[in-house]
C-alpha cells in the first residue's frame, strides 16, 4: 500500500509541475479524428453555436473554429457533445485559467463503431459512487459510451433487489471474510443517480447480472436454489421456484436500467452439479433435453423471451453461442464449431467475444458481436512493463502491453460480408488482482487511450503508426497525472 501511494504522489506532483510551468495547453488529440486540417491562427474567447446537420452521420460531428468564431454541426445531442469533448483538447488557457484559446481548424468526424464500452467488475472490488462516476467522465473525454457494469459473480452481489433482501445482506461478503462496515452494494437510489450522470455524458449503462453460473454469493444468500452438493455457484434449473428467482430479479433489473441491452453473463458455466440432480433430469425428460449440455441454452432461451417482453435483448458471453473446442496457449479454441440450432439464443442476442475466433465465428453466423478479445483488451492482463508494482492475472503467461491494445483488429477472422454484424468494441477490468482506485488507474490508463483510438477511428492497422500514437498519449499522460489520474507509462 505505501509503495502505491508513493508511485501516484510522485508521479503526479511531476506532472503538476510541468503544466504549471507550461500553463494550460492545446493537447494532441485523441482518438484521431477522421479529417483535420489547422489553417493558423487562434480563436480566443469565442462562443460556440450550434446547428443541426442530418447528412452527419449519428455520434459524429463538424467543428469549425475561425477567427469570427466556432460552429459545431451535427445530426444529434450526441454528435455536438463529442464536438465539445474534441475542443476541451484543444482549448489553451494562460496561468490565471481565464483567457482561452483555441487553434483554428476544420474537423469532420464520426465514430467507427456504435458500442465503445468499459466493462467494470465491482463483484470482485466494490470501488463505489465516486469512482465510478471519475471513470464515467474520463470514458466520455475519450468518446466512450457504454459502461458495461458487472455487478454479480461467486465472490459479492453489488446490486439492491428489494424483493430478495438476503442477496444485499449476505450476498455482499465473500465467504469467511468481512471486507467493510460499510455496506458495499448500490441502492435503486445510487444506482439512478449513477444513470444520470452518465445520461448527461451519453453512456448507456449495461449491467451484468450472470445466470446461470458465476452465482456463488447469490446461492449464499438463498442455497434453496443451488443445485447439488459442493460448490454451490450454479442455479438449479429443475427447480421452478430458482428460475423464477432468475426471472424477478431481471425483472427488477429491466425495470431499473432504461438501456436496450441486459447482460446475462452465461461463461464457464460447470456442469457437473446439473449431472447428479433428479430435478435436472426430470427437466430434460419434461422438456426433450438429450444431453445435460442443453440445460443452460433452453435457460438462455427462456431468459431472452422473458426480457424481450420488457423491450429488452440480452447480451452474454461468447459461450451462449459457440461451442468452445481445446484451448491453445493464448486461450484459443483449436476446434471451433457452432452449436447446434436448438442450442442457440435468439439472433437478436448480442454476443460478447472475449476471444478472437469466437467472436468471429459468432459474427459469421449472423449474431451482433461486441469484440473484447483477453489479449487486446483485458486490463488485469499484466501491461510488460519494465517495472510495475501491481499484481495481475496470471501474469507469467497472460499479457496485454499498450502496443497490443493499439493493434486491436476487430475485424479479424470476420468475413467481409459479415464485418457489419461487429457492433462494437469494449475493454475489461476484471478486479480479482486490485486492491485499490490507485491500482485501477494504472492499470486501465493510457492502454485505455488506447482502446478509444481503436474503438472511435479503427483505422485499419497497417495505417496505424504506433510511435505517433504514443508521442500524443504522452502528453495526454501529462494531463491525467495533473488530474491526480495514478496513469501508467507510455511506451511498448
Amino acid at each position: 500500500m505505501v509503495k502505491t501511494f508513493e508511485y501516484k504522489v510522485y508521479a503526479a506532483c511531476a506532472a503538476v509541475l510541468a503544466l504549471t510551468l507550461s500553463a494550460m495547453a492545446s493537447m494532441p488529440l485523441l482518438p484521431k479524428p477522421a479529417e483535420c486540417r489547422f489553417t493558423g491562427g487562434t480563436c480566443r474567447n469565442a462562443a460556440v453555436k450550434t446547428a443541426i446537420d442530418k447528412s452527419i452521420p449519428p455520434q459524429g460531428y463538424a467543428l469549425s473554429v475561425a477567427p469570427g468564431g466556432i460552429t459545431i454541426k451535427s445530426s444529434d445531442e450526441a454528435g455536438a457533445f463529442y464536438a465539445r469533448m474534441t475542443l476541451r483538447q484543444l482549448e489553451t488557457k494562460d496561468a490565471k485559467g481565464k483567457n482561452v484559446s483555441y487553434p483554428n481548424c476544420e474537423i469532420k468526424d464520426a465514430p467507427a463503431f456504435k458500442w465503445r464500452g468499459m466493462m467494470l467488475d465491482e463483484a470482485r472490488h466494490f470501488f463505489g459512487k465516486a469512482v465510478v462516476r471519475e471513470l464515467l467522465e474520463r470514458m466520455a473525454q475519450y468518446k466512450l459510451n457504454v459502461f458495461h457494469w458487472h455487478l454479480t459473480d461467486n465472490q459479492n452481489w453489488r446490486i439492491e433487489i428489494p424483493e430478495f433482501p438476503e442477496l444485499t445482506k449476505r450476498g455482499i461478503w465473500r465467504e469467511g471474510r468481512c471486507e467493510s462496515e460499510s455496506p458495499l452494494y448500490y441502492t435503486e437510489k445510487d444506482i439512478k443517480e449513477i444513470l444520470e450522470f452518465a445520461k448527461a455524458r451519453h453512456i448507456t449503462v449495461v449491467p451484468e447480472i450472470d445466470f446461470p453460473g458465476h452465482l456463488g454469493a447469490a446461492l449464499r444468500a438463498y442455497p434453496q436454489f443451488a443445485c447439488g452438493a459442493g460448490k454451490k455457484n450454479i442455479l438449479c434449473l429443475g427447480n421452478p421456484e430458482a428460475v423464477a428467482f432468475a426471472e424477478k430479479v431481471l425483472d427488477r433489473v429491466c425495470g431499473l436500467f432504461p438501456g436496450e441491452v441486459i447482460h446475462i453473463g452465461g461463461d464457464e458455466c460447470p456442469v457437473m452439479n446439473w449431472e447428479k440432480c433428479p430435478k435436472c433430469k426430470a427437466l430434460m425428460a419434461r422438456e426433450d433435453i438429450g444431453a445435460v449440455k442443453g440445460l443452460q441454452p433452453w435457460l438462455t432461451r427462456r431468459l431472452a423471451a422473458h426480457i424481450k417482453t420488457k423491450g429488452k435483448r440480452i447480451s452474454g458471453w461468447e459461450e451462449i453461442a459457440v461451442g468452445l473446442g481445446k484451448l491453445d496457449k493464448r486461450g484459443e479454441s483449436e476446434n471451433l464449431a457452432s452449436l447446434p440450432e436448438e442450442y442457440l439464443p435468439p439472433k437478436s442476442s448480442l454476443v460478447m467475444g472475449y476471444h478472437t475466433k469466437p467472436a468471429a465465428l459468432a459474427a459469421n453466423t449472423g449474431f451482433d458481436v461486441v469484440s473484447c478479445p483477453t489479449w487486446h483488451c483485458y486490463f488485469d492482463y499484466q501491461q510488460k512493463l519494465p517495472e510495475d508494482p501491481h499484481r495481475y492475472h496470471r501474469p507469467d503467461i497472460r499479457w496485454c502491453p499498450l502496443e497490443s491494445v493499439y493493434n486491436f483488429d476487430p475485424y479479424e477472422g470476420v468475413n467481409p460480408q459479415a464485418r457489419g454484424r461487429i457492433a462494437g468494441v469494449e475493454c475489461c477490468s476484471w478486479t480479482e488482482k486490485t486492491r485499490n482506485v490507485t491500482e485501477l488507474e494504472w492499470k486501465i490508463w493510457p492502454r485505455t487511450l488506447a482502446f478509444a483510438e481503436v474503438a472511435w477511428r479503427n483505422e485499419e492497422p497497417p495505417k496505424r503508426d504506433f510511435k505517433e500514437f504514443c508521442e500524443r498519449a504522452a502528453a495526454h499522460r501529462r494531463r491525467l497525472l495533473a488530474e491526480h489520474v495514478n496513469c501508467a507509462p507510455v511506451g511498448r
